[in-house]
């Protein structure tokens, strides 16, 4: 009996392991679904393929982009760098790669950057409800208030090569312009489109949140604080308000002539 026990014991602690080789794929399929889940729901890396947004970023940048918080409603601010899909002709005659069916596979999959997706990246000027506005020689203006932009570069002016406004920008869309004014098809050169140059808030992919690579390039995306002086949503802080104030015009009126019928019933009495 002792052998016997001794016997089952053995064969107890010399249960076989699965083959590493084996659990490779496993460990493979887990890895590219946990990358296609991060590049759909999360952050994706993009390639940048002109020199519209020079110095910010440079032609061949890789950047990454959030697309987690449009999930949860949030919609571009003035100053941030967005990746947006086509609104409408304005990647016309560009040219297209050709990738191969492993760069395809990638670039499904999140772990290089797509190179048959037509998307654009630029800077947002102005959002909703925002007056914009650049006169030849002087600076852009939001809601009044003129931009100091040091991310413009060098040697190019705010907007000489293309002037443009005051516009209101509508409900659900923002005005965007590269930061190389002088080399970007941006916003202004498409206010005789259907949508004015204006972006719909849903073509937007995500905000660009760091340049990943080249490695000496790192840097994070950081909104300017031009966009933040003092000021520069007053005209948005009046809009809601405006209703209210109506509100309360209108039944001015009625409490004085209740509070007048009160007291002149009392007085009665």
């Amino acid at each position: 009996m002792a052998e016997g026990g001794s016997s089952v014991g053995s064969r107890t602690g010399q249960k076989k392991h699965r083959s590493f080789w084996k659990e490779l794929p496993l460990l493979i399929g887990i890895a590219l679904l946990l990358a296609l889940l991060i590049k759909t729901f999360l952050v994706q890396a993009f390639s940048i393929p002109s020199d519209s947004m020079q110095n910010t970023l440079q032609r061949g940048d890789r950047v990454l982009v959030d697309k987690l918080t449009p999930w949860f409603g949030s919609e571009p601010e003035r100053g941030e760098v967005v990746v947006f899909h086509d609104p409408g002709g304005w990647l016309d005659g560009e040219p297209t790669p050709n990738p191969n069916a492993v760069q395809k596979f990638l670039s499904f999959i999140g772990l290089m950057p797509s190179a048959e997706e037509k998307d654009l990246i630029k800077r947002t000027i102005a959002v909703a409800g925002d007056t914009v506005e650049c006169k030849k020689g002087g600076p852009v203006k939001v809601n009044g208030k003129a931009l100091v932009e040091p991310y413009i570069f060098p040697g190019d002016t705010p907007c000489d090569d293309q002037p443009f406004g005051p516009f209101k920008v509508p409900k659900d869309r923002i005005w965007v312009m590269g930061d190389h004014r002088q080399n970007s098809q941006d916003s202004r050169y498409h206010m005789a489109d259907a949508r004015g140059g204006f972006v719909p808030v849903d073509k937007v992919v995500g905000r660009a949140v760091v340049v990943a690579w080249p490695v000496n390039r790192w840097a994070t995306l950081s909104v300017p604080d031009t966009f933040d002086q003092p000021g520069i949503n007053a005209a948005a802080a009046v809009l809601p308000a405006a209703p209210a104030a109506m509100g309360l015009a209108g039944a001015l009126p009625i409490v004085l002539w209740r509070r007048r019928r009160l007291t002149g019933g009392r007085t009665a009495g």
